[in-house]
């Protein structure tokens, strides 16, 4: 293999970043080139506040990211709870994104200690409590 065909993941794990990033601050252009009304309009479109959705926005696409993941270390199928409970899902995924303690949850998720732990940060820990296991375990 020539040198020049040799996969370098380091670089393209950078490429793949700074890709995202451009992506996401062109979102943030034309989020601020929408008039208040216009922006509005979508934020009652999508059911969301305004306040909500323009710091959904800022936090990018992958703020998320991390409920899934707690979701399998919880015993809880992602598709379940979409197919059963959809609203539901979406609203954890909302909290989820604006958590203010993304560090500490990547730490437990990480490390397998989420499941013991993450009713002291979580903002989604009621709802996750409350769930129906049954109704979301995988098969």
């Amino acid at each position: 293999m020539s040198t020049a065909s040799k996969p370098y993941p380091v670089v393209q794990g950078l490429i793949e970043s700074f890709a995202a990033w451009l992506k996401h601050h062109r979102e943030l252009s034309e989020m601020r080139r929408l008039d208040r009304t216009d922006f509005d309009r979508i934020a009652s479109d999508l059911r969301i506040a305004p306040d909500d959705l323009e710091e959904l926005v800022r936090h990018g696409h992958r703020a998320a990211d991390e409920l899934p993941k707690m979701l399998e270390q919880l015993g809880i199928s992602v598709e379940r709870l979409g197919q059963a409970q959809p609203l539901l899902l979406r609203d954890m995924e909302r909290v989820c994104s604006l958590c203010n303690h993304k560090g500490q949850c990547d730490r437990d998720l990480a490390e397998g200690t989420a499941a013991e732990n993450y009713h002291g940060y979580c903002a989604n820990a009621s709802t996750l409590e409350s769930l129906d296991r049954a109704d979301v375990a995988p098969h």
